[in-house]
């Protein structure tokens, strides 16, 4: 017997003993009360399955409750902090950076920099807004003949395959693979391929970023050490070349000449200080959410959502024990998977629906997962 069943059952005993000797010694205010504890008492040991796991479950579910309330109430605030990081960054890139591009670059890199950067920008502003107001697909609440696998118990409603219940949402989600707070919305079948655009276009143009203002962001961090030095010295020292950033020219070979310091205005300051804040927040962001991209892709390609890795494994972990092997019933391929993930039905469709923003809807409705022509690959690519 587990020691949590010992507890309690020491506990109720205990209750008992003094319900039935003081039962009419207490007042009728009281009495309710006592009735109401020894019930909620008696529900957490309702029979000889419960143990200390549930118990803990029944403590920790506060918790639960508070971190879906504050995502609920702060996902306008998550998607504000999107839209302005992302501002930012844009609003440097354009106006710091492409005036220094424009007179430095040659035209090839002039060209693929205004080309790809557009591009980019493009496909995280269509993603993102697409992901954020597409609706994840629900299941009909009314009586219908789809196919279910299990009823949900908040919802009061049958569950098809895949889908789950939203604490957050507080509904049911079709092919439902977690609540996004960055996008204040669920990510579903409708909006699943929304989601992973978005990470993988943002991913790759905060890698773009980072790569291409290595070299700015090292020359803006020595241009400000040498000039917060340089504040402290006396007048008269000679300067040698200090960066291209701030426009310096290098000091005459000439022995004994000396030249005055350029002023650091607060122009040079607040450029310095913008390349070294958007190196540094693009460079973070493009480790985490690359991680993260990866993670989604790895799902993709085994055809599961991030709930279904959970009950996969655990599923496979029991059939384990008696010998069997599990097999993912919606795993159509890895070369399928993405096919039907992107929508992808003919050659073109790489281009079209891929590369370049698109709106299409995902295979199916979300109720049914029968794609079984799609095993044979009969999709051209």
């Amino acid at each position: 017997m587990h020691p949590c069943s010992t507890a309690m059952h020491l506990l109720l005993r205990c209750l008992r003993g003094c319900g039935r000797h003081s039962r009419s010694r207490l007042p009728r205010r009281l009495r309710q009360p006592v009735s109401y504890m020894k019930l909620i008492l008696q529900s957490l040991y309702f029979n000889s399955l419960t143990n200390s796991e549930v118990v803990f479950d029944c403590v920790i579910e506060p918790v639960f409750w508070m971190v879906e309330v504050v995502t609920r109430w702060f996902g306008m605030v998550f998607v504000f902090l999107v839209v302005a990081l992302t501002s930012s960054v844009v609003f440097i890139a354009y106006f710091c950076l492409l005036p220094l591009i424009l007179q430095t670059y040659t035209p090839g890199w002039i060209m693929w920099h205004i080309c790809y950067g557009n591009w980019n920008l493009v496909m995280i502003v269509f993603h993102y807004y697409k992901a954020t107001k597409t609706p994840p697909g629900y299941p009909p609440k009314m009586k219908n003949d789809v196919p279910f696998v299990s009823f949900c118990k908040k919802c009061v409603i049958p569950k098809p395959a895949r889908s789950h219940h939203c604490g957050i949402c507080k509904t049911c989600i079709l092919k439902m693979d977690h609540h996004c707070p960055w996008l204040n919305n669920c990510v579903g079948h409708f909006n699943h391929r929304y989601f992973f655009s978005f990470c993988l276009v943002l991913t790759l143009g905060c890698m773009y970023c980072s790569i291409s203002g290595r070299n700015l962001f090292i020359d803006a961090y020595n241009s400000i050490d040498q000039f917060r030095h340089m504040e402290v010295e006396k007048q008269g020292v000679p300067v040698t070349g200090i960066g291209l950033l701030i426009g310096i020219v290098p000091s005459e070979s000439t022995a004994g000449k000396m030249v005055s310091q350029p002023p650091y205005t607060y122009k040079d300051r607040m450029f310095h200080k913008s390349v070294i804040y958007m190196w540094v927040l693009t460079s973070t962001v493009a480790v985490a959410l690359g991680a993260l991209t990866l993670w989604h892709a790895i799902l993709i390609t085994r055809g599961e959502t991030s709930i279904e890795r959970h009950i996969n494994n655990k599923e496979a972990k029991r059939l384990a024990k008696r010998g069997r092997v599990y097999r993912n019933p919606f795993n159509y391929g890895k070369l399928n998977n993405w096919k039907v993930f992107l929508g992808v039905e003919k050659r073109s469709h790489w281009l079209t629906r891929v590369f370049l923003p698109s709106g299409h809807a995902p295979y199916g409705d979300g109720l049914t997962w029968d794609i079984y022509p799609l095993k044979k690959d009969i999709i051209p690519v």
